[in-house]
Formats: C-alpha cells, sequence, structure tokens
C-alpha cells in the first residue's frame, strides 16, 4: 500500500538543543545508526567522542565528521564493549561528558535449534552486556562528577515481539530494555536519566550486509509506510531523549517505528 509518508523526508536541521555538551557514542563507525546519531548530536551543538572497535572504520568516520563539522571538537576512542578495561578507558578518555549513546549491537539469523553456544554468548555479551559496562562505567563516571547527565540506549522492538530466527537478538534487546528501567530508577540519585529507543527497521549498508535482502525487504513492507527507516530518523529521536525536551522522561523506551499494532 502506497503512503505519503513511503518516501524518506529530508533531514530535519539541527536546533542547537545541545550545545554546549559532550557525548560518547558507541559503535559509531560506519553507515548505520551510530554514525547518523554521532552526525545528529554535532548538528545540535554537541561536541563528540565516537568509538568503534573497528580501528580502521572508526578513524575513517572521525575524519569525516571533522571535515563536516570543523567547529565542533570529535574524538576517536577504539573499544571493544566485551572488554571491561576497554569500556573503562572510553569514558576516561573522554574527558568531560554529558551523554553516553549506547549503540553496540549484534544481530544474526538462526534458529533455536541451530545456535550454537557461542552464537547466543557473542550476541549476549556485545548487545546486553556492552550496554552494561558502558552504563555502569558512564555511572560511576556521573557519580564522581556530580554534574548529571543522559544515557540513552538503543534497543529493538524485538524486546517485545517474536520474529524467526532472532531468539539471541530479541532476548538481549529485552535485556537492554530491562536495564534501561532499572538503572534509571537508580541513576535518579546522581541526576541521570536513562532511556531506550526502539526501532522497527532502520535500513543501511551494514544491515545488508549481515541480512538477506528478502527479509529486509519484507520487514521494510509490512511497516505502515511501506519502507524501513533512515538511520538518521532513530538518530533524531536520540538527540530528543538527550536534550531538555525530555527532562520528565527517564526508565522509558521509545518506539521508533511504523509497524502497525
Amino acid at each position: 500500500m502506497s503512503s505519503p509518508l513511503s518516501v524518506p523526508p529530508t533531514p530535519t536541521p539541527g536546533h542547537n538543543l545541545l550545545v554546549g555538551r559532550r557525548a560518547v557514542v558507541t559503535a559509531a563507525a560506519g553507515t548505520g545508526i551510530g554514525s547518523a546519531t554521532a552526525r545528529r548530536l554535532l548538528e545540535e551543538g554537541a561536541d563528540v567522542v565516537v568509538s568503534d572497535w573497528h580501528e580502521r572504520r572508526l578513524t575513517e568516520t572521525a575524519e569525516l565528521l571533522a571535515k563536516e563539522f570543523p567547529e565542533r571538537e570529535i574524538g576517536a576512542v577504539v573499544c571493544d564493549v566485551r572488554d571491561t578495561a576497554q569500556v573503562n578507558n572510553l569514558i576516561e578518555a573522554s574527558g568531560r561528558i554529558d551523554i553516553l549513546v549506547n549503540n553496540a549491537g549484534l544481530g544474526g539469523e538462526t534458529p533455536v535449534v541451530d545456535m550454537t553456544d557461542e552464537q547466543w554468548d557473542t550476541v549476549l555479551d556485545i548487545t546486553l552486556n556492552g550496554t552494561f559496562r558502558c552504563t555502569r562505567a558512564a555511572l560511576n563516571y556521573f557519580r564522581g562528577a556530580g554534574h548529571g547527565g543522559v544515557i540513552v540506549n538503543n534497543a529493538s522492538v524485538l524486546g517485545w515481539r517474536a520474529q524467526q530466527g532472532q531468539a539471541h537478538y530479541a532476548a538481549a534487546k529485552a535485556g537492554v530494555m530491562a536495564l534501561t528501567r532499572c538503572s534509571a530508577v537508580e541513576a535518579a540519585e546522581l541526576g541521570v536519566r536513562i532511556n531506550a529507543v526502539a526501532p522497527s527497521i532502520a535500513r543501511h549498508p551494514f544491515l545488508d550486509k549481515v541480512s538477506s535482502t528478502e527479509l529486509l525487504d519484507a520487514l521494510s513492507e509490512r511497516e505502515a509506510f511501506g519502507r524501513a527507516a533512515e538511520p538518521w530518523e532513530i538518530a533524531a529521536t536520540i538527540a530528543m531523549l538527550a536534550s531538555d525536551y525530555t527532562t520528565y522522561l527517564t526508565g522509558e523506551v521509545v518506539s521508533v517505528s511504523s509497524q502497525r499494532a
């Protein structure tokens, strides 16, 4: 079914929502939601530290962003979120932090009956445990700094809904949602808000590499708009949650989706 919203709109310009703030974005290399989020935060006036485990792609992303936003401060720190020492170094090396975006995650398509322990453990370790490690490190920073802050986690609608072959990813994202709610209650006394976004599908080249085109096309067609989200559309919601437009919002998971109920 054709919809007036089936064609992606032109990205909304920045509105200086985050001027004077400094953000850390994990898994920010490449062309996905992470890099789109880093770009959006820069458009809103923030300085940004991008992080990823892949050093070459991270360097390329940081250099590209520096050319686009020469007036902003842009840092890059290599970090594998499976490693506590690297996560702690990321937070320490970033200097002042006002915003943390936990974007690192890994999916895949494997039925439970065929899934190995290694496949299950890898997805859970990056997607859920990595979010926990970064959240813990950031909360320790905020507790010492005493100036409050914001954490935004990247969850998924699969934390609520079933999809074949996605048990490990769905379990991890449901865990991210639960971690968001519980950590938000604890973080309130530190002046820290913690929320999450739950995208349905955002189409980008890396996703096309790790998932079948047939599956992605089918998922996109099921959306009410008849298309997948653009990564910048997810990033815009993340920027909103990081901003003062949502000062009374914590422990919430915001679905960024056009799926039918």
